[in-house]
């Protein structure tokens, strides 16, 4: 669709599966099983997005999905469907990875970075060979560091080969603009220094909230992950950027929904929820 100058693709590196409960965190069962009807193991279909921007200068891909570096064991526990994969997503607007001018990586959590890099004759190489990659400085070196609470999110074939090409770009900012009209948030909550994309371009505004908002059903604000290393942190920058998005109308992009791309947020009875949901085809 178009924001202005500006082309947004809502892209997949197809679909996984997660713990119903690990994504709603301390909301009963009984509320969001009737959102998200769990299978026999507890497990939620959950999108693998990624969005593409088009800026007219720059192609521009926020995240990356799971990549294809996962054994068999691992994807069975996710039930992992990489159908499309990104790549395949990418062709459809003519694009292959070599396109590819930056990749933002809101994160490095596996679903969100194992997409960065391929194995490829024993040796692991970054996917996007021309691209910079951009990462929050704090969240590189909480993930080379992991401790005990966070070592299964992370894997350090998705990033550490990308500080041996040169392509690496750290930042310390909690807001910079980094092209014109792409602006990073560094919110924390999911984990420290997780950070969400505001795009804007002529008038108009997308935020891209990554884990922060991952389904439009945790528009409401009490609807957390336990994933999330700092909840509290979540809830008031969800609070903040949700007021926000409501009094100056963004369109809101929705990563892990697999549904619901996107939409307008209006407000009823105190609580914020999707007023239309948008396609970004």
């Amino acid at each position: 669709m178009k924001l202005g100058s500006f082309l947004l693709h809502y892209c997949t590196d197809g679909l996984y599966r997660l713990d119903g409960g690990a994504m709603f965190g301390v909301v009963p069962r009984v509320l969001w099983e009737k959102l998200y009807p769990p299978d026999e193991k507890n497990r939620i279909t959950v999108a693998l997005g990624c969005l593409l921007i088009q800026t007219g200068k720059r192609n521009i891909l926020i995240d990356t999905g799971i990549g294809n570096k996962l054994d068999e064991k691992v994807r069975q526990i996710y039930g992992i469907e990489r159908n499309p994969p990104l790549e395949n997503s990418l062709a459809q607007y003519g694009l292959t990875f070599h396109d590819i001018d930056i990749v933002i990586n809101t994160h490095l959590h596996w679903d969100h970075a194992g997409g960065n890099t391929f194995s490829w004759e024993g040796r692991i190489r970054p996917c996007f060979s021309k691209a910079k990659y951009i990462i929050q400085k704090g969240e590189w070196e909480n993930a080379v560091s992991p401790n005990e609470r966070t070592r299964a999110s992370y894997i350090k074939e998705d990033f550490l080969p990308l500080g041996d090409t040169g392509q690496l770009e750290l930042i310390e900012e909690k807001e910079l603009e980094i092209e014109k009209g792409i602006t990073l948030l560094r919110t924390g909550g999911h984990t420290r220094f997780h950070q969400c994309i505001k795009i804007e371009s002529n008038g108009q505004v997308a935020l891209f909230p990554a884990d922060l908002i991952p389904t439009a059903s945790h528009l409401h604000l009490p609807y957390i992950e336990s994933y999330d290393l700092y909840p509290l942190e979540s809830l008031e920058e969800k609070r903040r950027l949700l007021e926000q998005a409501l009094e100056e109308k963004w369109l809101v992009i929705f990563q892990h929904d697999p549904r619901v791309e996107a939409g307008y947020i209006t407000r009823i009875d105190g609580k914020f929820t999707l007023e239309k949901g948008i396609s970004l085809l």
